[in-house]
């Protein structure tokens, strides 16, 4: 029996970069289940939103041309909800592998915790599914968007993610170049920021302003920001939440019993 996949996304159902990604684990052998928003749900981080306060989470079949054998949701959802109710069975089979993406936009340094598409990929680890988040570094006001090359970088990655680890979570970002040298990516550490670091939170009568300025300075070479920045697709493995030594100062007050 082939293995199955749940493809997910941040941007919504009719996001052309959603479709693509399907199409890779189409062409990867795998069984596929698309759920994905049914509007954007981008910046949901792992939130686990959608459910009416019945306790209903709403969705409805589609057909997407291009993505024949495939079962296909739009769900009123977060992209984490949805993975949290595929490892349920929600959509069919349960996943062997979430795959989440392709995201408009790059998902780099530890600001990833806001993403909703990575937050979707490490919903699945946490469930002991593995999962893989990709985006496309597309900037502000791209001319042309390549799915097909982030999908390139994708699929010699889906084999050797399903025999990882359970719960092994990996990160992709790829530039938004028409082909690359190489696309196999390189191993990338987390940057300390994002695309943009918030400078300053700027209060005001009845709101609150936030400013933000491009990123500049000395940064780690090896970083996921610096790597594509130079024209590097990125592979990053994420650990999800999970204990830590208490700090010091916290231990003397704490107890063991």
């Amino acid at each position: 029996m082939s293995r199955v996949a749940l493809v997910t996304n941040d941007d919504g159902i009719d996001s052309r970069g959603l479709h693509a990604l399907a199409r890779t684990a189409i062409d990867a052998g795998l069984q596929v289940i698309v759920a994905a928003p049914w509007s954007e749900a981008s910046g949901s981080s792992a939130a686990i939103t959608g459910a009416d306060a019945d306790g209903r989470v709403r969705m409805e079949r589609r057909e997407i041309e291009g993505l024949d054998g495939a079962t296909v949701f739009a769900v009123q959802a977060a992209p984490a909800m949805i993975a949290l109710l595929a490892a349920h069975g929600a959509f069919g089979a349960t996943p062997d592998v979430v795959l989440s993406g392709i995201n408009r936009g790059a998902n780099i340094g530890h600001v990833v915790l806001h993403s909703g598409t990575v937050g979707a990929a490490l919903t699945a680890g946490a469930s002991g599914t593995s999962g893989l988040a990709v985006s496309l570094d597309v900037g502000h006001d791209p001319d042309a968007h390549h799915w097909e090359t982030a999908a390139a970088v994708v699929a010699p990655l889906i084999g050797p993610l399903l025999e990882s680890p359970a719960g092994t979570v990996l990160n992709v970002n790829v530039p938004n170049r028409a082909a690359l040298d190489g696309v196999e990516p390189r191993s990338a550490r987390l940057a300390e920021f994002g695309v943009v670091q918030t400078t300053a939170a700027v209060p005001g009568e009845g709101e609150v302003r936030l400013t933000v300025a491009d990123l500049s300075g000395e940064f780690d070479p090896e970083s996921d920001a610096v790597l594509l920045q130079a024209g590097h697709a990125t592979l990053t493995a994420l650990s999800g939440v999970g204990e830590a030594a208490l700090p010091s100062a916290c231990a003397t007050v704490s107890s063991s019993r």
